[in-house]
C-alpha cells in the first residue's frame, strides 16, 4: 500500500469513530508529501539503497548480498532511472555512487563489495595497456620514457630525498647450521627506531677461487620479498624457497611486509593498509641491498629479486626504481588489469605518472635484464599469455634481448607459490645467476626434502615476546610519520 493509500485509510477510520480529522490531515499532508517527493524530481526520486536492491531483486528475479554496513543509511537518488533492461547494468548504475560493486555469486545470485579501483574489466586493463605502449615506438622513444618514469615514480614514493642511513649495525641473531645453508635473524635500522626484520639464508660453502686464486668467489644476492599469505616470511615454502636457493649458491633473504611478522612490535596490521606502507617497504628493501652488497662475498653483478602475489608488485617496482638488481622473477602479480588490492602496492600515486602507468609497464623498465613472469588460471595473471606477455617481448626485441623475457604459465593452478611456480623460479635463476641446479636435483627432478622448516620463533630477532626489541623503538603509526617527515627534509 502506497502513502497516499495509508492516509486516506487512516482518514475513513477517524470519520467512522468520530474524532477529529485535524491529525489525520497533517498525516495525510505530511505522507502525500513524502511520498510526492521521492517519486518526483522535488525529491530527486530519492529511495533508501536497501530498498532499491530489494526491489531490483523482485523486478529481475535475482538474489542480491550485501552486507549491511555497506548500505545502511544509504539513499540513492535518481533511484528507478538508474534501472535498466539487464541486471548487470542496472546494479552498476545504483552501486556506483556509492562506490559499490556486485561480484557474481552462483546463479541469478550477487554479492555487493566496495568498488575496487585496483581490478579492471580485462579489456580495459587491455585498451590501457594498448594506449600506454601507443606513445613510444622504438627504442630511442622507450628510454625516453623510462628516464620520466623512474625520478616519478621516486617522488610519488616520497623517496626522491633517501632519508639518511640511521646510525647503527645490523641485529644479526647466531647462525642456525642446515643440511647445505645456513640461516640467520637479522634486523635493519631504516629510519629512526623503525626496524626491517628478515632472515638471511647462506651456502653452507663458499667455494675458493678456481686455480688456486686467493680469496673466496663472490656470490649472487637474491631478494625475496613476499605476498599476503598466511604467516609471511614464517610459512614453509617460503622458507623452502630462500632454503633451496641458498643450497644452489646464493645468499638470499626474505623479510616481513610493514605491519606484519616482528615489524607488528611497532605498528599495527591495520597501518599496512596504509599507502605509506608502500613507501616504507620500498625503503626496507633499498636498505636491506644496500646491506648485502657491503658483504665481501656479494658479487654486485649478481643481484636478483623474487617475490609472490603483493611480493611480486614489489619485485616489478623495486627492479623499475633501483638498477642494481640484474634479474627479476615476479610470480602470480603482474596484470594489465590488475594494479594491486593492497595499499603496499597501489597505495601511492606511482601509477599516476608518466599521464598514467601499469604494472606492464612497470616490467618492462627491466629490459633487457633476465625476468620471468610466473602466471596462472586462477587469478588476474590468468591471461597473461595473450595480451600481456606479447607486450613485454616486443619492448625486449627493441634490445634484441626477446629471449631474455620468458613466461611459465600454469593454467590448471591457483594463487600460491607452490612447486611448479618454484621450480620455475630455481630453473630461472640457475641460468641467469650462474647456480648450481644439481645441488636440489635427485633423478632430474626438484627435490627439496633435505631443507629443514624452522619454527616461527626460531625466525625472530626480537625474542619470543619482542623483548629485545630496542629501548628506542618507535611505537605507532603517528610517530612514524613525524620521524619520515623529518627523515626527507
Amino acid at each position: 500500500m502506497k502513502s497516499f493509500e495509508y492516509a486516506a485509510a487512516a482518514l475513513r477510520l477517524s470519520a467512522v469513530a468520530g474524532r477529529t480529522l485535524v491529525p489525520v490531515l497533517i498525516l495525510l499532508v505530511s505522507s502525500f508529501t513524502s511520498f510526492a517527493q521521492s517519486n518526483s524530481s522535488d525529491g530527486a526520486y530519492e529511495l533508501p539503497l536497501k530498498d532499491v536492491l530489494k526491489d531490483i531483486e523482485q523486478h529481475f528475479g535475482v538474489t542480491v548480498r550485501a552486507d549491511e554496513k555497506l548500505v545502511a543509511g544509504k539513499n540513492l537518488k535518481y533511484a528507478k532511472w538508474r534501472y535498466r533492461t539487464d541486471v548487470d547494468e542496472t546494479l552498476k548504475n545504483v552501486l556506483a555512487p556509492f562506490d559499490l560493486k556486485v561480484k557474481p555469486d552462483g546463479n541469478k545470485k550477487y554479492k555487493v563489495s566496495e568498488f575496487e579501483y585496483y581490478r579492471w574489466p580485462v579489456a580495459e586493463g587491455w585498451a590501457e595497456l594498448d594506449r600506454i605502449a601507443a606513445q613510444y615506438k622504438n627504442l630511442t622513444e622507450w628510454e625516453a620514457r623510462k628516464k620520466l618514469l623512474r625520478p616519478c615514480i621516486m617522488d610519488a614514493l616520497q623517496l626522491s630525498k633517501l632519508p639518511a642511513y640511521p646510525i647503527s649495525q645490523p641485529i644479526i641473531t647466531p647462525k642456525r647450521k642446515h643440511e647445505g645453508y645456513t640461516v640467520e635473524n637479522i634486523a635493519i635500522e631504516i629510519l629512526k627506531g623503525v626496524w626491517v626484520n628478515g632472515s638471511i639464508y647462506r651456502p653452507a660453502k663458499i667455494k675458493t677461487r678456481p686455480n688456486g686464486a686467493a680469496g673466496r668467489s663472490k656470490v649472487p644476492i637474491i631478494l625475496n620479498p613476499d605476498g599476503h599469505w598466511a604467516d609471511h616470511r614464517f610459512r614453509a615454502d617460503c622458507q623452502i624457497r630462500c632454503a633451496a636457493l641458498a643450497k644452489m649458491g646464493a645468499i638470499t633473504i626474505s623479510y616481513d611486509l610493514f605491519g606484519w611478522g616482528e615489524s607488528g612490535l611497532q605498528f599495527e596490521y591495520a597501518d599496512h593498509r596504509k599507502s605509506l606502507s608502500q613507501t616504507i617497504q620500498t625503503l626496507g628493501a633499498i636498505r636491506i641491498l644496500d646491506y648485502l652488497l657491503t658483504l665481501k662475498e656479494a658479487d654486485p653483478s649478481r643481484v636478483g629479486i623474487t617475490g609472490g602475489s603483493g611480493g611480486g608488485s614489489h619485485t616489478v617496482l623495486m627492479t623499475a626504481i633501483d638498477e642494481r638488481i640484474k634479474v627479476s622473477a615476479p610470480v602470480v602479480s603482474v596484470s594489465s588489469y590488475m594494479y594491486g588490492g593492497c595499499p603496499c602496492e597501489s597505495g601511492m600515486p606511482v601509477f599516476m605518472c608518466g599521464g598514467g602507468t601499469d604494472n606492464l609497464e612497470l616490467a618492462a623498465m627491466a629490459a633487457p635484464n633476465p625476468q620471468l613472469l610466473v602466471s596462472d588460471g586462477g587469478d588476474w595473471t590468468d591471461r597473461m599469455p595473450e595480451h600481456d606477455f606479447p607486450y613485454l617481448q616486443k619492448m625486449y626485441s627493441w634490445y634484441g634481448k626477446k629471449e631474455n623475457v620468458t613466461n611459465v604459465h600454469l593454467p590448471d593452478e591457483k594463487h600460491d607459490f607452490g612447486i611448479n611456480k618454484r621450480t620455475a623460479v630455481y630453473r630461472f635463476m640457475a641460468k641467469n645467476l650462474n647456480l648450481n641446479l644439481a645441488a636440489i636435483e635427485k633423478n632430474g627432478q626438484i627435490d627439496e626434502s633435505g631443507i629443514a622448516i624452522e619454527k616461527t620463533t626460531d625466525m625472530y630477532v626480537f625474542g619470543d615476546k619482542g623483548e629485545k626489541l630496542p629501548a628506542h623503538a618507535i611505537k605507532g603509526f603517528a610517530n612514524l610519520e613525524k620521524v619520515f617527515e623529518a627523515a626527507i627534509k
